[in-house]
């Protein structure tokens, strides 16, 4: 079988980039976009804090003069219906420097020199056009600092004017107050408030080579209720705060810059996006659709068991609340928990029927608490995973694999009565369980019926999906189908490899491999990034490294510097390649599991069986903050094998020596 083979772009290397990237990594860790003659551009980013989102649909003309559209969402103020996408939305769609009047002449001539992502968006351009008879190139600079506040239901752009002229200058900034407000019986809580305003206004005499920064903030509030207290100064202060936490822990260092950077910048929308509900913390995929409110794919399966890897106390928080939410809906009759919990945890979603829900929330449930090293949380979440697991017990068709209504894709492509899917994530949920009910010492009776269990539906997955399609060994997604899946990778991320080259084959064969990603069926022009990262945490894990290192470069490459910037998006042609939240949690967890092969298996253990591309050397990740310690883990490559250290606060844990594809397992204080 022939591949496509990808090393052309490897060669280029990974700090200047392709001829094509439009950005470039900095030094600093930041992205830069220099403008140059490739224009017109235009992208969008969405930023988040806790009490909104914004999106930022941004551009640079073909004149080199800036455009920036926002879109603002408030989570917390409900309309009505009160449904999934109910969310108080306002676009502002206003040019600020267009207001200003320098010298009594409107700014004209814009150039943008550079655009800047770093957690935050910056801008840097100028204007020549400053006096009535004369043109001076660069007279006045224009520097855009832009991001949300943290915790307030506001949004800050910052903008700083520079005298570049030998001479005074006077600039004039207007009092802009835009105000709506919505009808009193739209709003669950009433009528909203929707205001934009700058914060500094008036005439102003600029001396040369001196600056002036004013402030514009967006918002929303009930009407009656007073605004927010603003101080941009303290917004971009904990923004930045944020920022470097999230910097400083589980720090990925490879001899690869761009999958560096893109694992920073995944941290940074894997975490941003938590909203603070009268639900408690919820975490949610965003896109302008998707907030105050959970799933049992994207948070209970792809992105809270990250969390305790990253050591961040609110998104911790926030995985333990989803799994409370949907521990609230455990009854008698087995009949399926929702697959959404909506608007701030008063309604439910469940629109799809039973999308394999179960086996979603056990299988993160059980890893979650596994990382975590939480033994009290751990013993919270087990009625719920056991919950879940005879739920799924229950679902057994008689050929031993899970049925369900649909699958995450919710009816979007066929799924038969049983998926793939739905039967690897209850066969590893089962493996996790035996794990954690070690741990909290639960019968060994029910941990061996477990294992039975297990045992019996890793048989069932290879006799009911294992199958020879297009030529290559590997599975079909469900009874009766004939065309290729990319969520074929499934078997891989949960253990079972006795088809890995087979579905490797596939997944990166012409059949399913485009330059955006992997096709969600053969023959369609629809790609999801979430299987794609599965498929590549699975192809690690399996031990076809190289190829999976080919694959992921051109794909982080492609994400990270190219057209559509910085983060892995939600879907083609759907959502306009949003930038989805779990979808950067899933990008994490490719290095975390599938290069690093890391398993938990206790509260304070897990195993490791490292996957290092023949062109690396080594691997290091510090401050894993899971398993109840703050730990590092440096990996090095040997003439047989690899050098395996692993160091908690300064201290020891593990320094042996293993070969290629061995397993061990760490044990932390």
């Amino acid at each position: 079988m022939r591949y496509y083979i990808l090393s052309f772009f490897l060669i280029l290397g990974t700090v200047s980039g392709y001829a094509s990237d439009r950005w470039t990594i900095q030094k600093d860790g930041s992205l830069l976009w220099k403008i140059d003659n490739r224009l017109p551009h235009s992208d969008h980013i969405e930023m988040s804090g806790q009490k909104l989102s914004v999106v930022l649909r941004y551009g640079v003309d073909a004149s080199a003069a800036f455009s920036l559209n926002r879109s603002l969402v408030f989570p917390m103020l409900r309309m009505k219906p009160n449904k999934t996408q109910d969310n108080l939305k306002q676009r502002f769609n206003v040019n600020i420097p267009g207001m200003i009047t320098v010298n009594d002449l409107t700014l004209t001539d814009e150039q943008v020199e550079w655009v800047k992502l770093n957690g935050m968006m910056e801008v840097e351009s100028s204007f020549s056009t400053v006096y009535r008879r004369e043109k001076v190139p660069h007279a006045v600079s224009l520097h855009r600092k832009m991001c949300p506040s943290p915790e307030e239901a506001y949004y800050v752009e910052e903008y700083t004017f520079t005298n570049n002229t030998p001479r005074n200058i006077r600039l004039r900034i207007p009092s802009l107050d835009i105000r709506y407000e919505t009808p009193e019986e739209d709003g669950v809580y009433g009528s909203y408030v929707i205001e934009a305003k700058t914060l500094k206004q008036g005439v102003f005499t600029l001396e040369p080579e001196k600056t002036l920064t004013f402030h514009v903030v967006f918002f929303a509030h009930r009407r009656g209720e007073p605004a927010p207290s603003f101080s941009p100064e303290k917004v971009f202060t904990k923004r930045e705060s944020l920022l470097e936490q999230w910097r400083n822990h589980l720090v990925i260092t490879t001899p690869d810059s761009v999958l560096n950077t893109m694992f920073a910048f995944a941290k940074i929308r894997a975490a941003e996006s938590i909203y603070l509900t009268k639900g408690g913390f919820m975490h949610g995929p965003g896109g302008e659709a998707y907030y105050a409110a959970i799933w049992a794919n994207d948070q209970a399966e792809y992105i809270n068991p990250f969390f305790p890897y990253l050591g961040y106390d609110i998104g911790n928080a926030s995985a333990l609340n989803a799994y409370h939410h949907f521990a609230r809906f455990m009854n008698d009759e087995y009949r399926a928990i929702p697959s959404s919990i909506i608007s701030e945890g008063v309604g439910t979603w469940h629109g799809a029927k039973d999308r394999g829900d179960g086996a979603m929330i056990a299988y993160g449930a059980s890893r979650y608490a596994l990382a975590r090293g939480d033994k009290e949380e751990a013993q919270q979440l087990w009625p719920l995973i056991e919950w879940c697991l005879e739920y799924c017990h229950r679902q057994l068709l008689p050929e031993g694999v899970v049925g369900s209504d649909s699958d995450e894709l919710e009816n979007r492509f066929p799924a038969g009565k049983a998926n793939l899917c739905t039967s690897c994530l209850y066969y590893d949920a089962l493996n996790s369980t035996v794990y954690l009910g070690k741990e909290l010492r639960k019968p060994t009776a029910q941990l061996n019926k477990y294992r039975s269990q297990a045992a019996e539906l890793r048989k069932a997955i290879e006799t009911y999906f294992g199958a020879e399609m297009k030529d290559f060994h590997t599975y079909r997604y469900y009874d009766g189908n004939t065309l290729l899946r990319s969520w074929i990778c499934m078997p891989l991320t949960v253990g079972i490899y006795e088809r890995a080259a087979g579905t490797i084959a596939a997944l990166f064969s012409p059949h399913l491999w485009t330059n955006d990603g992997l096709l969600t069926q053969e023959g369609s022009t629809t790609y999801w990034d979430r299987s794609l990262l599965y498929a590549l945490r699975g192809t690690f894990a399996a031990g076809e490294v190289d190829k999976g290192l080919e694959f992921l470069h051109d794909y982080s490459q492609h994400r990270l510097l190219g057209e559509h910037v910085p983060y892995a998006i939600e879907a083609w042609p759907e959502g306009n390649q949003r930038h989805l939240s779990a979808e950067s949690g899933l990008y994490c967890r490719i290095f975390i599991e599938g290069i690093l092969g890391i398993r938990p298996v206790g509260l304070r253990s897990f195993s490791m069986t490292p996957h290092l591309p023949n062109s690396w050397n080594e691997i290091k990740v510090n401050h894993l903050m899971a398993y109840g310690n703050d730990f590092d883990i440096m990996i090095e490559r040997t003439a047989k094998g690899y050098h395996v250290k692993v160091t908690a606060e300064g201290k020891k844990v593990t320094d042996r020596y293993i070969s290629k594809n061995e397993q061990i397992t760490i044990k932390l204080k």
